[in-house]
């Protein structure tokens, strides 16, 4: 992260003179993600799908980078749980499979990682 604090940031909140939005959240949290701030990110995600305001799809976009954020954040139950999620809404999302299955394979249960590791390739090209 940088050392300064932007001037639209330091406006938010403590003036009142830029809502924020869905979208804001959703930048942010993307570039939380860029940053390799993945623990803040998937905090930030977390809140955005609790709270997801005027958005009203099924947030596949959103759940997918909150697995991202918390597999690089080595938190590998939350990545299972919120994959499945997606899976849930979106069966045909290669990378869901590929994060499932590795978070699997992570934990040591290689039988169960293995479907998805074999969706991922087939739906997506990802080879693991």
């Amino acid at each position: 992260m940088t050392d300064f604090t932007p001037f639209e940031d330091l406006l938010r909140g403590h003036a009142g003179l830029l809502e924020d939005t869905t979208h804001d959240r959703w930048v942010r949290a993307q570039a939380l993600f860029e940053e390799r701030a993945y623990r803040e990110a998937a905090v930030m995600l977390t809140d955005l799908l609790a709270d997801p305001g005027d958005v009203v799809h099924e947030l596949t976009d959103v759940r997918l980078l909150l697995a991202r954020s918390l597999f690089h954040s080595a938190q590998l139950n939350g990545t299972i749980r919120v994959a499945t999620e997606l899976l849930e809404h979106d069966p045909n999302e290669p990378y869901a499979h590929l994060l499932l299955g590795r978070a699997l394979q992570r934990k040591g249960q290689p039988d169960e990682a293995q479907p998805h590791l074999r969706l991922a390739e087939l739906l997506g090209g990802y080879r693991s």
